[in-house]
């Protein structure tokens, strides 16, 4: 097959479109039902994905008396039926946020033994279920939000942070349902797949402590507002393994993402690589790394022989620092961090884009470089160096016509990257 320009970005939406659909909420929820229970379903969550998966369980259970409360991100909602969606902000949580906790608390108060709560969790669910613990105000919390955010910390060392700062999150929703049965059905979207990191693990044991959380504070310097931190020394620790005995499953995930990518590369008559579904650290660190490994395989033919794709997963950061950001997310910052690395070295192409449609917090998943990424940009008079030093990735991908924009997937396992070798 000849690999020119316009067959390789087919190839490259269509693995991309592959591992969106391998976690298409409804489907995933329909095979891991539970045995229905003799009393109530009360149906909660938070995710990106809840609404949908709240409507699935709505729709194959009509003959169960079934009512709840999940919250989704603004645009991502359907109708589910009996089951009541809230809209709230994401990456950054809102008023709505608050009155999703609220309702969602008072959602599982007074149950009974033969009742069930079924929680739907995926990606996104840590800014939109909120419930501030000790005097928090919603302020404090928005806060705490930017300042994890700007700060370079991990997914797992934000969330830690989070569970410590709430009243629903790391546990403590499960064990307000008390004496309910609770199983969590959860769209995985971190690293690693630990159901505790999802959404802040609201209905799992948390194995993080506040005295890791006091670590991290102050190895990331991220600094809390007054009512956080008195919050933080009230040292009410959330519930630990033992205290929960509920039913956790992972009902989709990053790595199946990236086998469904790869049986489309092999199909095509390209080998995959899949290098894991857990890479973290800094985008554009990230993006240099990746165009090594790309450089090796076009001129050495190693670690793969092209035509080749290589696979990858996980979630990269953005650390913003002192510099007043332009507009992007980590997707499109590692796609630049590539095509400055490569320097249009022919032969190379690649796709990353966030599984949820939505790259931080633009209209983009993500975006596609080609060998012409960088003689592109200077036709149109970009430096992409220094937008790269800007955090200014959607910007240049935008001005040149290379971002990838799906619209919101209803669905979340992290970021998707491809990188093709010719």
């Amino acid at each position: 097959m000849s690999w020119d320009d316009r067959t390789v970005r087919a190839l490259l939406h269509r693995m991309f479109d592959a591992a969106v659909e391998s976690a298409a909420p409804a489907a995933a929820v329909l095979r891991n039902l539970p045995p229905k229970p003799a009393g109530r379903c009360i149906v909660i969550g938070a995710g990106k994905a809840s609404a949908a998966m709240a409507a699935a369980l709505d729709a194959a259970w009509p003959d169960i008396n079934v009512s709840g409360v999940v919250v989704t991100r603004y645009g991502h909602a359907v109708p589910a039926g009996r089951i009541r969606i809230i809209e709230a902000s994401h990456p950054v949580p809102d008023e709505m946020s608050l009155e999703a906790g609220r309702l969602i608390l008072r959602a599982v108060q007074g149950l009974a033994k033969e009742d069930m709560v079924i929680s739907m969790i995926s990606g996104g669910g840590s800014a939109l279920l909120v419930a501030p613990s000790g005097d928090m105000t919603l302020a404090d919390k928005q806060a705490v939000n930017e300042a994890l955010l700007n700060s370079g910390a991990t997914i797992r060392e934000m969330n830690a942070v989070r569970k410590q700062l709430s009243l629903v999150k790391g546990g403590r929703l499960a064990m307000a349902a008390k004496p309910a049965k609770v199983v969590t059905l959860v769209i995985s979207d971190v690293p690693g797949d630990n159901p505790s990191d999802i959404a802040s693990g609201p209905t799992v044991a948390d194995d993080s402590t506040i005295e890791i959380v006091r670590e991290i504070l102050q190895r990331r310097r991220i600094l809390l507002p007054a009512r956080a931190l008195a919050a933080l020394d009230m040292d009410l620790e959330t519930p630990k393994c033992g205290d929960l005995p509920t039913d956790v499953k992972i009902i989709a995930a990053p790595s199946l993402a990236l086998a469904a990518a790869a049986r489309v590369a092999t199909d095509s008559g390209v080998k995959p690589l899949i290098l894991g579904d857990a890479i973290e650290g800094e985008a554009r660190e990230m993006g240099t790394v990746m165009a090594g490994i790309a450089l090796s395989a076009r001129t050495k033919r190693e670690p793969v022989d092209g035509p080749a794709v290589i696979l990858s997963g996980g979630e990269g950061t953005v650390s913003i620092g002192t510099v007043k950001p332009g507009r992007g997310g980590r997707n499109t910052e590692f796609l630049l961090s590539i095509a400055v690395a490569l320097a249009g070295t022919d032969g190379i192409w690649a796709i990353a884009g966030d599984t949820d449609g939505i790259d931080g917090t633009e209209d983009a998943a993500g975006a596609i470089v080609s060998p012409d990424t960088l003689s592109k940009s200077m036709q149109a008079g970009l430096d992409a160096k220094g937008l790269l030093a800007s955090h200014d990735s959607y910007s240049f991908f935008e001005k040149i016509g290379d971002l990838v924009k799906t619209g919101p997937t209803l669905t979340n396992v992290n970021d998707f990257r491809a990188i093709f070798v010719s």
